[in-house]
This record gives structure tokens, C-alpha cells and sequence, in this order.
């Protein structure tokens, strides 16, 4: 099997790629991550999420340091469809033209067939929450490259690894699990960071959080999946955004946010807290009504921020990388 020796571990953690577990890597760009996970027996490698629209160069540099130049995955497996997670596909595709598999309810956001419910920027807790109504909108369609994931929870080709059907941020989110040593690739099920904070999302300060409050359009199902994910007692987890935790203070962590969840999560007000998104296999059937919007002078000031906001975390990055 194929390895990454100890001095390309060390470069390549310099330039955002960190190693998670045995066979399993990780890289971050500006907020998000997405994850390799190499198979125990073979030279094969998938690729978990895809990323911002800008990615692919980052993500086929980590390939190309972890695996040799030439190097491709044999899939690539989606948590979900949302934006920073299936920013890159259409780029590394035509360099990888590979499987891309989901779970059958994220099929319509990927097919062209549906948008996702629409984010409520009035959720609170930080400039990231406030500036999400700017985030691209629309479905992609990547229709032929998609297969949908077995019903079986079994990820084709990794026999050590199932996946969890785990909605609530996404109608067809599913989170990744490797039973033998309880590793969990968690997606955006719960975070290990702050998603609505611009601090906590660039800087990665850690902290055991729910799925991120402006996207999640179904507070019930949010809470069920966490549940599952409880249950399995994991012993790393590595989520969509923050760094990997382990151990029995990151799962006394994960219990407590279970355990207080109506108050730590689900934010105090917003479109979804009362009545969640209603979709089925052809996406979006019907959304609550938006009772709270954000007037439209401060959605100019907010998009100006935006600009702010960019060049902050660049400067952020840049201190993260100093710590």
C-alpha cells in the first residue's frame, strides 16, 4: 500500500493538508475541508466533498503529494450538494472523470433539478450567518457522473467504511464511518468550529457546535442525526469545518451538545425553527414562510462587508498558520 512518508507529512501540513487518521488526510480552504481516505489494502483513493469553486488546484496538489503526480481517486462521495462542498466538481472532473456518489435525496441539487431551501441569514452569531443570502443559489447538474450511494450503507469499494443517512442541514446529507477504530467524517452534521463566525470558520478555533444555523432547514432531523452520530461514540471526528477532535473530552463535548441542544443549536428565532423545509426526491416541495428578513439597506452594507470580510480572512489564515 502506498504511503506518505514522515518528511511529506510535514510539508504538506504547512500548506493545509493534515493528517486525520490511518489512511485518512484532510485539506482546508479558507472555511472548509475536504478529506481523501485511502483504501487499507490498495493503491485506491476516494475523495470526500469537493470544496469552494476555487479548490481543485488545492485539492489535486494534495492528491499529487499524497498519492504521486498522476494520481486519481477512484470516487468521489458527497456529504451534500451545499455550495463549499461541491464547489470544485465541475474543474477536477474533467481531470478525473470518476463516479460522484450521493445519497438519493441530494439527487435533485446535483441534477439541476432543485435549489436547496433558502439559508436564513437572521439566524445570528456572526457576520458569516448575516452575509449567507450572497451564497450561490442555484443547483449544479453534474447528471453524468452521479450514482446514487447503496441502500445499503456500504461506500462502494471501502468495505471498512458505511455511511449514515444524517438530514437536517441537508435533505440527503449523510455523514462517513470507519467502525473498527470509530472514525467519523461528520460532514456538516455537527461542526468542530463556529460556522456563522468568521473567527471560528477562518481561524478554526475549536469548539463542538450543531450544523451550521443559516443553512439548516429541518431543526427535528438536525437533531436525530446528531443523535445517531452520538451513539456511535466516536473516537476522532472530522466535520466540513473546524480541525479533527478526539478522545473523551471531544465526546463528553459531543453528548453536551446533544443534551442542550434546543438551546446551543437551534438558534432563537428563524424561518426553520418552527416549521422545517418539506422536500422529497424531486427537491424542494414547499418552505415556510420567511417571517423575518433583513431590511434591504443593511443587505447593501452587508454585501459591502463582504469585501471586508474577504480581506479578513486572508489576514486570518495568515495568524493560523502562525499558531
Amino acid at each position: 500500500m502506498q504511503t506518505v512518508d514522515e518528511s511529506k507529512k510535514t510539508q504538506i501540513n504547512k500548506e493545509e493538508v493534515f493528517r486525520v487518521d490511518r489512511g485518512v488526510w484532510g485539506i482546508k480552504d479558507t472555511f472548509v475541508n475536504c478529506y481523501v481516505i485511502q483504501h487499507n489494502e490498495t493503491n485506491e483513493w476516494i475523495l470526500v466533498d469537493a470544496g469552494l469553486k476555487w479548490s481543485a488546484p488545492k485539492i489535486m496538489a494534495m492528491a499529487a503529494k499524497l498519492f504521486g503526480a498522476d494520481s486519481g481517486p477512484s470516487a468521489i462521495v458527497l456529504t451534500h450538494g451545499h455550495f463549499d462542498h461541491v464547489g470544485s466538481l465541475p474543474h477536477l472532473l474533467e481531470s478525473w472523470p470518476v463516479p460522484v456518489f450521493a445519497h438519493e435525496l441530494e439527487m435533485p441539487y446535483i441534477t439541476g433539478l432543485s435549489s436547496y431551501p433558502p439559508v436564513d441569514p437572521t439566524v445570528g452569531g456572526g457576520m458569516i450567518a448575516s452575509l449567507s443570502f450572497i451564497f450561490p443559489k442555484g443547483p449544479i447538474d453534474i447528471t453524468p457522473h452521479v450514482s446514487k450511494l447503496p441502500s445499503d450503507g456500504t461506500v462502494p469499494g471501502f468495505p471498512e467504511w458505511r455511511f449514515i443517512h444524517t438530514p437536517g442541514v441537508a435533505p440527503g446529507h449523510i455523514s462517513l464511518f470507519r467502525a473498527h477504530d470509530r472514525l467519523l467524517l461528520a460532514g456538516d452534521a455537527f461542526l468542530t468550529t463556529k460556522a456563522e463566525s468568521t473567527f471560528h470558520a477562518v481561524t478554526y478555533k475549536e469548539t463542538i457546535s450543531g450544523p451550521p444555523k443559516y443553512a439548516t432547514c429541518d431543526w427535528t432531523m438536525a437533531r436525530a442525526s446528531l443523535e445517531k452520530l452520538v451513539a456511535l461514540r466516536p473516537e476522532v471526528v472530522a466535520t466540513g469545518h473546524g480541525r479533527p477532535m478526539r478522545g473523551s473530552k471531544m465526546r463528553k463535548n459531543l453528548e453536551l451538545l446533544l443534551h442542550n441542544f434546543e438551546q446551543d443549536a437551534i438558534p432563537a428565532s428563524g424561518r426553520y425553527v418552527n416549521e422545517p423545509a418539506v422536500t422529497n426526491k424531486f427537491g424542494v416541495a414547499s418552505c415556510p414562510v420567511n417571517t423575518e428578513t433583513i431590511p434591504a439597506a443593511t443587505r447593501r452594507i452587508l454585501s459591502y462587508s463582504a469585501i471586508a470580510m474577504s480581506a479578513a480572512m486572508m489576514f486570518f489564515q495568515k495568524l493560523a498558520r502562525r499558531v
